[in-house]
């Protein structure tokens, strides 16, 4: 017997009948064709699933769609196309923290979800910060690169729009 759902995600209002056993992100990528989230590990480690409900980070695979019901989803697709982590799309590019792409959606709401917070970061953190998603093409490096970059930018125009 399926459960009907309403949430919003990326903004509009979603109304759909689901099974009480599929996932945030099979739901997001089969039922809305909103394919950022990738479906990895389906154990809630590797991290490629990550989406952002109710403003905080979680795991799609480990989310079944039901429990979002009333709730407010973010997709990597939302996020890119209201331009809120276009600076940390083009550090990414221009340091090159991306080569395969598959991990990138994650680290990028990861990576905004840690900035939003405000400050500088340390490298440290940074790193533990995005400890829960799985890499196999950077090597990490410059992906923290590209993040402490961001942090700083942010934080220069923010004293420059204050002093």
């Amino acid at each position: 017997m399926n459960v009907d759902i309403r949430l919003t995600v990326n903004g509009e209002a979603v109304a759909e009948s689901v099974e009480p056993r599929t996932t945030l992100v099979d739901f997001l990528r089969e039922t809305l064709g909103l394919t950022g989230s990738h479906v990895g590990c389906e154990h809630g480690v590797c991290g490629a699933c990550t989406v952002r409900l109710d403003d905080t980070i979680v795991r799609g695979c480990l989310t079944l769609a039901a429990q979002c019901d009333g709730a407010r989803v973010e997709t990597i697709e939302g996020m890119s196309d209201s331009g809120t982590i276009a600076d940390l799309q083009e550090a990414f590019r221009r340091r090159n923290a991306l080569q395969c792409g598959f991990c990138t959606p994650a680290m990028l709401l990861a990576a905004q979800e840690l900035l939003s917070r405000g400050g500088v970061p340390s490298r440290d953190t940074i790193r533990e910060y995005l400890a829960g998603n799985y890499c196999r093409c950077t090597g990490y490096q410059a992906i923290v690169d590209a993040v402490e970059s961001v942090a700083q930018e942010r934080a220069e125009n923010l004293r420059a729009t204050k002093g």
